[in-house]
């Protein structure tokens, strides 16, 4: 049986120059399921359907009326003052796109909003951030929950492969110094998720914001099972050895993907699935 037809629903997807954003311009192309337009800001202008728009540094531009919002800007790094421009930016967000009557928004978080534990963390557990990063990310989610009143998903992230500090970092030849964890074989074990399945199941989300279907207020995004950081770098090729015993590695940070599995056909991974994800994006995603 074929979906709905759906009518045309403008798209705006903010931070498009990040490497969310980059991944998903070159998965979804100008549209989504071919018929949904889709405004990408980014703070440059380097396309003719970039939005300019610094936001939280000036005034929002006209927006559509009745839009779907995928917020992907923010910072991932830096000091204490750094990270809570992220407050800021969602700020600036939330207000443009109540003005525009948005129909609905997907906000972007991380699972770093939790406190990593030995099993799988689900979307119902209190958070307890640990770094500035996550209580960053922790304080954006609740301007956004009271701004958007029940028009939105909270998206928590895993490791997206690529982009994570282990292979987002890696140099071909130089090898990379892995933390052991005593009684894993395999080093760290981290929730992943492709960019190109990442981008899939996206689209699939907001295919159900357009059809009005319910979604989740939290919603974690990854594919199962978690992986060991070293079985990611061999099926990379990336020559690596451990380093030495740190006080504080984090030995695994699992993430419940159950919710998102009833909403959407997310495939099992492996390290060799996750390779091939990301190879299969030439350029990305510098």
């Amino acid at each position: 049986m074929e979906p709905p037809e759906i009518a045309p629903i403008p798209i705006l997807v903010t931070g498009a120059s990040g490497r969310v954003g980059r991944a998903l311009r070159a998965v979804w192309g100008q549209t989504l399921h071919k018929i949904q337009p889709i405004l990408w800001q980014s703070r440059q202008l380097t396309a003719s359907d970039d939005l300019f728009w610094d936001i939280g540094q000036n005034p929002p531009p006209v927006l559509p009326k009745g839009l779907i919002l995928l917020h992907l800007a923010g910072k991932t790094s830096g000091a204490a003052h750094d990270l809570a421009q992220n407050v800021q930016i969602i700020n600036a967000v939330c207000a443009a796109a109540v003005v525009a009557e948005a129909r609905y928004m997907f906000l972007m978080s991380t699972a770093a909003v939790y406190a990593p534990g030995p099993l799988p963390l689900d979307e119902a557990m209190p958070p307890a951030p640990q770094n500035p990063y996550g209580a960053s990310k922790l304080a954006a989610e609740a301007v956004a929950v009271q701004a958007m009143q029940g028009r939105l998903t909270i998206l928590r992230l895993g490791n997206l492969a690529g982009a994570d500090a282990l292979l987002g970092n890696a140099k071909p030849g130089v090898p990379v110094s892995l933390d052991p964890v005593v009684g894993q074989v395999g080093g760290p074990e981290r929730s992943y998720i492709g960019p190109r399945v990442l981008a899939q199941v996206l689209a699939d989300l907001i295919r159900r914001a357009a059809q009005d279907l319910p979604l989740p207020h939290v919603l974690n995004l990854a594919q199962q099972p978690p992986v060991a950081m070293a079985n990611l770098l061999q099926a990379r090729g990336q020559p690596w050895s451990f380093g030495p015993q740190r006080a504080s590695v984090v030995p695994r940070v699992a993430l419940n993907t159950d919710r998102l599995a009833a909403l959407t056909d997310v495939p099992r991974t492996t390290p060799q699935a996750l390779i091939s994800d990301l190879d299969s994006m030439p350029g990305w995603p510098l």
